[in-house]
């Protein structure tokens, strides 16, 4: 039995365009392989984590573990359960909406977490990540590409795919949707259709990408 992960950083309860875009993904492969795989998820964005727990875990791993106290133990074991969640997938999918110009606080919080944990620690002998896929699932509410007012100020997505790709060793793919605004922000009422043709492109490459992993799952 094989297992896809999802993780989703919206804030959105509805509308959100990661989510949206992640679903067809994650539907596409679940199409393909059937009762061969099941589905785990997160929705980091809803519920976020603790935002002192990182630090509690990361402090913990200096000390022994019967020594540890009820703070340390509790942040150490939801670490263990985040990394648990990521190593036991065959496939990764990271919905990660683009806030602020960087990295959504409970998308780090996931990450830093995640990273106290050995497997995945940048010290780990074995990346944890060898051979297996991850989905970056990326929405901007603006343009950001080369020529536009705006370019470089993207300090998220290289970031992301360093940790996922250089730090883990996964193999990476990035489905992006860029002016996700233009349909309610009247100053960008030009750029509607091709918002609107960027989410489709988006969608289907989700689509794409889905059939193409399950295929590589099932092989």
């Amino acid at each position: 039995m094989s297992t896809v992960f999802r993780l989703d950083a919206s804030i959105k309860p509805e509308g959100s365009v990661t989510r949206a875009v992640s679903e067809t993904l994650e539907n596409a492969i679940v199409a393909e392989l059937g009762d061969a795989v099941t589905t785990t998820s997160r929705s980091i964005g809803l519920n976020p984590l603790p935002s002192d727990a990182w630090a509690t875990a990361a402090f913990a791993g200096y000390v022994p573990a019967e020594q540890r106290n009820e703070q340390q133990n509790a942040a150490v074991a939801l670490a263990t359960e985040l990394a648990d969640e990521l190593a036991a997938a065959d496939a990764v999918i990271i919905a990660a909406p683009f806030y602020n110009w960087g990295v959504t606080q409970h998308l780090k919080t996931w990450f830093d977490l995640v990273l106290t944990d050995g497997r995945f620690g940048p010290g780990a002998e074995t990346k944890a990540g060898t051979g297996k896929s991850a989905f970056l699932v990326i929405a901007r509410g603006g343009g950001y590409g080369e020529g536009t007012p705006r370019y470089g100020w993207d300090h998220a997505s290289a970031w992301l795919k360093r940790v996922l790709q250089d730090v883990w060793g996964y193999e990476v793919t990035v489905i992006e949707a860029e002016l996700t605004l233009a349909e309610t922000t009247p100053a960008m009422a030009e750029l509607v259709d091709l918002a609107r043709k960027n989410l489709a492109d988006a969608h289907a490459a989700a689509e794409s990408h889905g059939k193409a992993v399950a295929a590589k799952i099932a092989a």
